[in-house]
């Protein structure tokens, strides 16, 4: 595998520069070649029988824990003390560890400013405690993950695992099909219990962690629920008072109300770029059905949203908002600093952003408050909609590559992340210092925790990171991990709540795969449609271009293959609706 491996690197380099950044979903082929040459990496030696004293009298709603109690949390796998919260429970197979051999693991993964050095992470260094296993973490520096990549695979030289494998043309699938990954559907069950376990719990996990053919290539972060919409409309309270008006719904409201702040003082009122998608965040175009990219219509037929038959109502809206100086100067170039000192600013009165992050920026490093308001819709009687919905897929996910020396050792060490301890450690990082358990059995973090009373005076933005793993290959607890939803006094998790219980998802794709013939097409044609788009929309909207430019775009758009575009993803949604 590893020959076939070096065989296609210079494929690889020719493919990278069709990489386009708005593939959605992996892709990959259909082949059937089992992994070679990792024999020697299964074992056939019993595992180790675990069992634990219960020691969930002395650990749960304790507040004021002794040393020795942390210790015997933070020391052992006993996970006792851990209540079953959800409506499925989380394995709890620790029969791999201690692991039975010395092994040290590379694991490349992308920067992290928040976190300086991962080979000192507290968590990690507990979870390698606990494991037996040792890892090396390979990290680029900030800014230079995507060259660090290139390189990597163009060099041949692998590590044993790569944390968002995806980044490989064409995939995580692809990856597997060019010998750079291994297929771990024959090893999973033995290897890899909890994740099995857990994966196979609920129709929707075990759906979207597969391949159309069946195989298993990875191991994905996923949740115990779909996530909370994260993304939205948020207006600052002060704004509401100051002009009298309600929280508008309508195009035609937001509009009233836009101009309303602009005579009460907001000189740019709508913060409107964003380093999620700039003008493409699926809010207000989305009033249009102009969603930002390929979508579901009524009939379960994938549409593109830039070609929908109001664009052109939806851009002589935006416009005319940008000539009357409603949206902030710098929206197509504003990095996220550049937004959060506007938004903090008397110029700003709404902002597209997420509760979490806004949250913090704020109200609690500023006091201000805000509400969240749903996604505008065209007429009144419509249904706020978006196409945001998470599947139950989330965090990130790993691959094993076929330069990994111990393959049995690198699956027990991401497995430990689907196991009842990890989802703990993970989530909601040490006991004592970081967290706490309650009567019932879950994990929270005290008023005095480190995330938010870091002995180093790092804000929670920082440490959620810190004493945490906010994404990672796991079982990934957001509404209840995640330290700016449970803060005290905090609402953005009621907002976030709010927008998922009130708009409609059904037009939401989900993670399609593509097989490798359609990838490279597909990759390519996307990435002409995105340039395509973001040229067009923007300069329509600057005025640069008057809005009837909008039909010669779609003429470029039709010459380009958005036909044969609609059809790759159509074919791909097709399959994962047969899985």
């Amino acid at each position: 595998m590893k020959a076939k491996f070096k065989r296609v690197i210079h494929l690889f380099l020719i493919s990278i520069l069709m990489i386009s950044a708005i593939t959605a979903c992996s892709g990959g082929g259909s082949g059937k070649d089992e992994p070679e040459g990792n024999e020697e990496a299964v074992s056939t030696e019993k595992k180790n029988e675990v069992e634990f004293t219960d020691i969930s009298a002395s650990i749960r709603g304790n507040t004021a824990p002794t040393q020795e109690q942390i210790d015997e949390v933070n020391n052992t796998l006993n996970d006792t003390y851990l209540g079953d919260v959800y409506d499925e429970v989380i394995p709890s197979d620790y029969s791999a560890y201690p692991f039975k051999e010395e092994v040290v693991l590379d694991v490349w993964m992308p920067a992290n400013s928040n976190i300086p050095d991962m080979n000192n992470h507290a968590v990690q260094k507990q979870i390698e405690k606990l494991t037996g296993i040792k890892v090396n973490f390979i990290t680029p520096p900030v800014g230079q993950e995507a060259d660090a990549f290139t390189l990597m695979i163009s060099s041949g030289e692998l590590p044993d695992i790569i944390i968002e494998p995806g980044r490989y043309p064409g995939g995580l699938e692809a990856g597997v099909n060019d010998g750079a990954y291994i297929d771990l559907t024959d090893l999973m069950e033995k290897h890899a219990p909890n994740y099995t376990a857990w994966r196979n719990s609920h129709e929707m996990r075990r759906k979207t962690t597969v391949t159309d053919d069946g195989r298993l290539l990875g191991f994905y972060g996923i949740a115990p629920y779909s996530e909370w919409t994260w993304f939205g409309m948020l207006i600052k309270q002060e704004a509401l008072d100051k002009t009298g008006m309600e929280v508008p719904n309508t195009i035609d409201e937001w509009y009233a109300f836009l101009k309303k702040c602009q005579e009460v003082g907001y000189k740019t009122p709508l913060n409107y770029g964003s380093s999620y998608g700039q003008i493409f965040t699926g809010i207000i175009n989305g009033a249009y059905g102009v969603w930002d990219w390929t979508f579901q219509d009524e009939n379960g037929k994938v549409q593109w949203g830039p070609a929908q038959p109001k664009a052109k109502e939806y851009l002589a809206t935006m416009q005319k908002w940008n000539k009357e100086g409603l949206l902030n100067r710098d929206w197509a170039t504003a990095d996220f600093n550049q937004r959060m000192a506007s938004a903090i600013s008397d110029d700003t009165a709404v902002i597209m952003d997420s509760p979490d992050t806004m949250w913090s920026y704020w109200k609690e490093q500023n006091d201000i408050d805000f509400v969240g308001a749903l996604n505008p819709i065209l007429n009144e009687g419509d249904k706020s909609a978006t196409t945001y919905k998470n599947f139950m897929r989330t965090g990130t996910e790993a691959a094993i590559t076929t330069q990994a020396d111990n393959v049995e050792a690198a699956m027990a060490w991401l497995d430990f992340n689907y196991s009842k301890k990890g989802w703990e450690l993970i989530n909601f990082g040490e006991y004592g210092t970081v967290h706490l358990v309650d009567d019932k059995g879950m994990p929270y973090f005290p008023e005095n925790s480190y995330i938010y009373n870091d002995p180093d005076g790092q804000p929670v933005a920082t440490t959620l990171w810190k004493y945490r793993m906010h994404s990672w290959p796991n079982i990934r607890d957001e509404h209840h991990a995640n330290p700016l939803i449970v803060a005290k006094g905090s609402y953005s998790g009621d907002i976030r709540k709010y927008w998922t219980e009130n708009m409609d998802t059904s037009m939401a794709m989900p993670p399609i795969t593509f097989t490798k013939e359609e990838a490279s097409r597909e990759a390519e044609l996307g990435n002409q449609l995105s340039t395509l788009r973001g040229e067009y929309f923007a300069k329509i909207i600057m005025g640069e271009l008057p809005v009837n430019a909008y039909d010669q775009f779609l003429k470029e758009a039709q010459s380009m293959g958005l036909d044969e575009f609609l059809s790759l993803h159509q074919a791909a949604l097709d399959r994962y609706n047969q899985r």
